[in-house]
């Protein structure tokens, strides 16, 4: 496997267990001094091309050259991620590709890109921290509704479904329960080091606000499409990359 991460198929099934059982699971000290020194140094360089406003990049070509695309294509990786998705499901997924993206929350302009939950496509997320606030209240916390719902066969279902928690209405009574203490997800500090496991697909989630003089830079990888090679699955993917670019682009034009 790549340098940055190494883990046997015992610690990967304990990971399972615990994303069954509490919602998420932590891999402590799972990188290297050296090796998230060379993640926050490709940060850097990526920052500055962006104004160090919020910037997203999604898949190999956007990543081409990283450390992360290297990790994402390692055989011994997929084989890993396959091992936890067969022991959460209990099937193969339908393809071994990963797909990555890199997440910089900073500035006043990465407040839009917060409290944004969502179900992601895929069933297994594992998310690297590489820069993370570590004072202030807006800390940019993960924030995880665990294991909400089962694995859909009809992509028409999950589409519904993505409609209806992924609009800014829905959104917006979250946070609005959330604050007044009538919804109680998992908060989770992400520590930069460790490496964090949930089931993405079935847990609705998000990232709290940043304070804009810090940076929360994350790595995410997603692995298991319920429904590869559905036009609508295509489609979604198309609508986070163009959005990615439009929030990015709107960054440059703020902060120029």
């Amino acid at each position: 496997m790549s340098h940055l991460i190494s883990i046997d198929e015992a610690t990967s099934a304990r990971l399972v267990t615990d994303m069954d059982r509490q919602g998420f699971a932590t891999l402590e000290h799972a990188l290297t001094a050296e090796a998230l020194k060379d993640l926050r140094a490709y940060v850097e360089r990526q920052a500055a091309k962006h104004n160090n406003q919020y910037f997203a990049y999604h898949g190999y070509p956007a990543l081409a050259d990283s450390a992360l695309a290297t990790l994402g294509k390692s055989a011994e990786f997929k084989a890993l991620m396959g091992h936890m998705h067969r022991l959460g499901c209990g099937h193969d997924a339908s393809s071994d590709e990963i797909f990555p993206v890199l997440r910089c929350v900073q500035g006043g302009t990465g407040r839009k890109e917060s409290n944004s939950f969502h179900y992601d496509a895929t069933l297994l997320t594992m998310l690297i921290p590489i820069y993370t606030p570590h004072q202030g209240k807006d800390r940019g916390d993960l924030i995880l509704f665990p294991n909400l719902r089962k694995m859909r066969t009809n992509v028409l279902t999950n589409i519904i479904e993505k409609m209806f928690f992924q609009n800014k209405l829905v959104r917006k009574v979250i946070c609005w329960g959330i604050h007044r203490n009538l919804l109680k997800p998992i908060t989770l500090r992400v520590v930069p080091g460790n490496v964090y496991f949930f089931w993405g697909y079935r847990s609705l989630h998000a990232n709290q606000a940043c304070d804009p003089a810090f940076r929360r830079a994350t790595a995410l990888f997603h692995y298991g499409d319920p429904h590869t090679g559905s036009l609508a699955t295509r489609w979604i993917l198309k609508l986070n990359q163009y959005r990615a670019r439009k929030a990015m682009a709107n960054s440059n034009t703020t902060a120029s």
